[in-house]
Protein backbone atom coordinates (compact mmCIF):
# COMPACT_ATOMS: atom_id res chain seq x y z
CA UNK A 1 0.00 0.00 0.00
CA UNK A 2 1.37 3.42 -0.90
CA UNK A 3 2.22 5.74 1.95
CA UNK A 4 -0.22 8.34 0.58
CA UNK A 5 -3.22 6.02 0.96
CA UNK A 6 -2.18 4.80 4.39
CA UNK A 7 -1.65 8.37 5.61
CA UNK A 8 -5.00 9.43 4.16
CA UNK A 9 -6.80 6.55 5.86
CA UNK A 10 -5.20 7.28 9.23
CA UNK A 11 -5.86 11.01 8.78
CA UNK A 12 -9.56 10.46 8.07
CA UNK A 13 -9.98 8.15 11.05
CA UNK A 14 -8.00 10.47 13.33
CA UNK A 15 -9.95 13.53 12.16
CA UNK A 16 -13.29 11.83 12.70
CA UNK A 17 -12.25 10.72 16.19
CA UNK A 18 -10.88 14.18 17.03
CA UNK A 19 -14.07 15.85 15.84
CA UNK A 20 -16.20 13.45 17.87
CA UNK A 21 -14.18 13.93 21.05
CA UNK A 22 -14.18 17.72 20.67
CA UNK A 23 -17.95 17.68 20.14
CA UNK A 24 -18.59 15.79 23.37
CA UNK A 25 -15.86 17.46 25.43
CA UNK A 26 -16.96 19.51 28.39
CA UNK A 27 -13.99 21.85 28.25
CA UNK A 28 -12.15 23.77 25.56
CA UNK A 29 -9.01 22.50 23.89
CA UNK A 30 -7.00 25.26 25.57
CA UNK A 31 -8.36 24.41 29.03
CA UNK A 32 -7.56 20.76 28.45
CA UNK A 33 -4.00 21.62 27.38
CA UNK A 34 -3.46 23.79 30.45
CA UNK A 35 -4.77 21.01 32.68
CA UNK A 36 -2.29 18.58 31.11
CA UNK A 37 0.58 21.00 31.65
CA UNK A 38 -0.34 21.46 35.33
CA UNK A 39 1.10 18.07 36.35
CA UNK A 40 4.70 17.00 35.67
CA UNK A 41 3.80 13.51 34.43
CA UNK A 42 1.31 14.68 31.82
CA UNK A 43 3.39 17.75 30.97
CA UNK A 44 6.24 15.42 30.01
CA UNK A 45 3.97 13.67 27.50
CA UNK A 46 2.81 17.00 26.02
CA UNK A 47 6.40 18.26 25.77
CA UNK A 48 7.46 15.00 24.11
CA UNK A 49 4.56 15.25 21.67
CA UNK A 50 5.50 18.78 20.64
CA UNK A 51 9.18 17.87 20.29
CA UNK A 52 8.08 15.24 17.78
CA UNK A 53 5.89 17.87 16.10
CA UNK A 54 8.91 20.16 15.69
CA UNK A 55 10.88 17.28 14.16
CA UNK A 56 7.98 16.57 11.78
CA UNK A 57 7.89 20.25 10.78
CA UNK A 58 11.62 20.22 10.06
CA UNK A 59 11.15 17.07 7.98
CA UNK A 60 8.26 18.59 5.99
CA UNK A 61 10.27 21.73 5.20
CA UNK A 62 13.32 19.70 4.17
CA UNK A 63 11.21 17.30 2.11
CA UNK A 64 9.48 20.19 0.34
CA UNK A 65 12.83 21.80 -0.48
CA UNK A 66 14.27 18.50 -1.76
CA UNK A 67 11.27 18.24 -4.10
CA UNK A 68 11.97 21.69 -5.52
CA UNK A 69 9.44 23.60 -3.43
CA UNK A 70 9.84 26.28 -0.81
CA UNK A 71 9.06 26.35 2.88
CA UNK A 72 6.11 28.66 2.13
CA UNK A 73 4.28 25.76 0.50
CA UNK A 74 4.44 23.89 3.80
CA UNK A 75 3.06 26.68 5.99
CA UNK A 76 -0.54 25.32 6.07
CA UNK A 77 0.77 21.93 7.24
CA UNK A 78 2.94 23.61 9.88
CA UNK A 79 -0.06 25.52 11.23
CA UNK A 80 -2.17 22.35 11.40
CA UNK A 81 0.73 20.59 13.14
CA UNK A 82 0.91 23.39 15.73
CA UNK A 83 -2.68 22.67 16.78
CA UNK A 84 -3.38 19.02 16.01
CA UNK A 85 0.23 17.68 15.91
CA UNK A 86 -0.11 14.47 13.88
CA UNK A 87 -2.77 15.77 11.47
CA UNK A 88 -0.32 18.15 9.75
CA UNK A 89 2.30 15.55 8.78
CA UNK A 90 -0.40 13.01 7.87
CA UNK A 91 -2.06 15.52 5.56
CA UNK A 92 1.32 16.45 4.05
CA UNK A 93 2.13 12.80 3.33
CA UNK A 94 -1.36 12.14 1.95
CA UNK A 95 -1.27 15.10 -0.44
CA UNK A 96 2.37 15.27 -1.53
CA UNK A 97 3.21 14.04 -4.96
CA UNK A 98 5.27 10.88 -5.23
CA UNK A 99 8.56 11.14 -7.03
CA UNK A 100 8.45 9.76 -10.57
Amino acid sequence: MRANYLALTVLILFTLYTGWTMAIAQQSLVAFGLQLLARPDTAQVVIDLYLMAVLACIWMVNDSRSRGGTWLGVVPYLLITAVFVSAGPLLYIALRKCRP
